[in-house]
C-alpha cells in the first residue's frame, strides 16, 4: 500500500470516527430534552413514595418502632453478668483464741450470672408497652396523612401546570390574531384605507399580547418545576402533562360528606389512638404505687481455697414497691390528666375544622361547576363576535377598535372558561381529600 493510499484510508477512518460519535451526541441530546409523559395517576403513585415529607414520616415511623421492643423488653427476662479481680493489701482472716486462720486469698477473682423475669406489676409494663404500640399506630396513620397530603398538593400543582399550559395557548391565540390584524392593518393603511392611528393601536396591542404571553410563558415554567420539586427530581426536568376528564360531582350531599370526613380523616383517627394510647400511660403511671413481683435465678463464683463451695447456685422469687420518690407518680398522672383535657378539647376543635373544611371546598366546587357552564357557551359568541368585525373591518364598515375589543372578548372568554375549569377540577381533589378520601384511588 503506497503511501497516498494509506493517507486516503486515515481521512477515511477519521471521517466514520468523527461520524459515529456525532451519531452517539445526538441521540444522547435527544434522548436527554426529550420530555418525559407524566399522568395524573402515575404522579400520584411517584410523589407518595418519592416525595421528601414522607421519606421523613417513614423515618419517625421506624423509630417508634424501636420505641415498641424498647417497651416489650420489660416483659421478657433480662440476664446480667459481672466478673471482677480483687485485691487487698493484706489477707483476710479470723482470730480462734491466740490463733489466726486465713479465710479468703489477698488477690482472687469472682464471676456471677443472674437472670430474672418479671411475674406481676399489676399492668405496668403491659401498660406501657400497650402505650407505645398505639403511638407507633398513629406514626403509621400520620404517615397515610402525609401521602394523601401530598397527593393532594400533587394534584393541585398538576392542575395548575395544565391551567397554565392553557393560558401560553390562549396567550398565544392572542398574540397570533393581532398579528394577523396587525398584518391586515398595514396593507389597509398602505392603500389609504385606514389612518396612522389605527396601525399604531394594532402595534401596542400587539406588544402588550406578547408582554402576556411571556408572563404565562414564565409561569408555565414555575409550575413545571414546582412539580418536579414535589416528585423529588431535578428542577429543570421536562414533563409533558396529559388532559384529564372533568366529571361534575352532581349527587353531593353536604351532611353525608362531613359525616364521612369525620370517620374517615386521617386526623381523627390519629387523636382517638392518641386518647388511647393516654388512657394506658395513666394505667402504667398507677402501677408505680402497687408491688412489683419477680423471680431471678443467679450463679456466684468467687475463687476461694478456704472456703467449702466456691460456686453457689440460688433461686429467689421477690417483691419490691417504691414507698416515697419525691411525689413523682402523682405529678405523672396530673400531667396525663391534663394530656387527656387538651386531646379532647382538640378533637372537638379538628370536628369543627373538618367540618369547615368539607363545606368551603363543596361551596368552591358548586361555584366552579357553574361558572363551567356559564363560559363555555362564550367562547362560541365570542369567536362569531370577532368574525363579524374582521370581515366588517375588511369591507371598510368597522373599525380597528371593535376589532381589537373583538379579540380582547375572545381572550376573556377563553381564559374565564379554562380557569373556572381548573378551578373546578381543584375544588373536587380539595373536596375529596377533605372528606378523608384516598387520591390514589379517586384519580386511579
Amino acid at each position: 500500500m503506497n503511501n497516498r493510499s494509506v493517507k486516503y484510508f486515515v481521512i477515511r477512518s477519521l471521517w466514520f470516527v468523527t461520524f459515529f460519535c456525532a451519531m452517539i451526541i445526538a441521540v444522547s441530546y435527544t434522548n436527554v430534552s426529550r420530555a418525559e409523559k407524566l399522568t395524573l395517576p402515575e404522579g400520584i403513585k411517584i410523589v407518595t413514595e418519592e416525595n421528601r415529607l414522607i421519606k421523613i414520616k417513614q423515618q419517625e415511623e421506624s423509630i417508634s418502632e424501636a420505641e415498641t421492643l424498647i417497651a416489650r423488653s420489660g416483659l421478657l427476662p433480662h440476664a446480667d453478668a459481672m466478673y471482677g479481680q480483687v485485691y487487698k493489701d493484706v489477707q483476710p482472716g479470723v482470730v480462734i483464741g491466740n490463733q489466726s486462720a486465713p479465710t479468703a486469698e489477698r488477690s482472687f477473682y469472682t464471676y456471677s450470672l443472674a437472670i430474672q423475669q418479671l411475674l406481676y406489676d399489676f399492668g405496668g409494663v403491659s401498660s406501657y408497652y400497650e402505650a407505645s404500640k398505639r403511638i407507633l399506630e398513629t406514626k403509621q396513620l400520620d404517615t397515610k396523612r402525609m401521602k394523601n397530603y401530598v397527593a393532594l398538593q400533587f394534584v393541585l400543582t398538576y392542575y395548575d401546570l395544565l391551567e397554565a399550559e392553557k393560558m401560553v395557548t390562549v396567550a398565544a391565540g392572542e398574540k397570533g390574531r393581532l398579528d394577523l390584524h396587525l398584518a391586515n392593518a398595514k396593507t389597509l393603511f398602505q392603500e389609504g384605507v385606514i389612518t396612522k392611528n389605527d396601525l399604531l393601536q394594532a402595534e401596542i396591542k400587539l406588544s402588550d399580547a406578547q408582554q402576556k404571553l411571556l408572563t404565562a410563558q414564565s409561569l408555565k415554567n414555575i409550575r413545571h418545576s414546582q412539580l418536579n420539586n414535589l416528585l423529588a427530581r431535578p428542577l429543570a426536568t421536562k414533563i409533558e402533562t396529559e388532559e384529564t376528564n372533568i366529571v361534575f360531582a352532581n349527587d353531593m350531599d353536604l351532611d353525608k360528606a362531613q359525616e364521612s370526613a369525620e370517620k374517615d380523616r386521617y386526623e381523627m383517627k390519629i387523636i382517638d389512638t392518641t386518647l388511647q394510647a393516654v388512657k394506658s400511660e395513666e394505667s402504667a403511671k398507677k402501677s408505680e404505687y402497687l408491688p412489683r413481683f419477680f423471680v431471678e435465678g443467679r450463679y456466684d463464683y468467687t475463687k476461694n481455697k478456704y472456703q467449702i463451695h466456691e460456686g453457689l447456685f440460688g433461686v429467689m422469687v421477690g417483691m419490691n414497691i417504691n414507698f416515697l420518690n419525691g411525689g413523682s407518680t402523682k405529678a405523672g398522672l396530673s400531667k396525663i390528666a391534663s394530656q387527656k383535657q387538651r386531646l379532647l378539647t382538640e378533637r372537638i376543635k379538628l370536628i369543627d375544622d373538618i367540618r369547615l373544611d368539607v363545606e368551603r371546598y363543596y361551596l368552591e366546587m358548586a361555584s366552579a361547576q357553574e361558572k363551567v357552564k356559564v363560559t363555555k357557551g362564550a367562547i362560541t359568541q365570542a369567536e362569531e363576535n370577532l368574525r363579524i368585525n374582521k370581515a366588517k373591518y375588511g369591507d371598510g364598515a368597522g373599525t380597528a377598535t371593535d376589532v381589537i375589543d373583538a379579540i380582547t372578548l375572545s381572550t376573556v372568554a377563553e381564559t374565564n372558561y379554562y380557569r373556572s375549569l381548573y378551578e373546578y377540577n381543584r375544588a373536587y381533589a380539595g373536596f375529596m381529600h377533605a372528606t378523608g378520601k384516598d387520591l390514589l384511588e379517586v384519580y386511579k
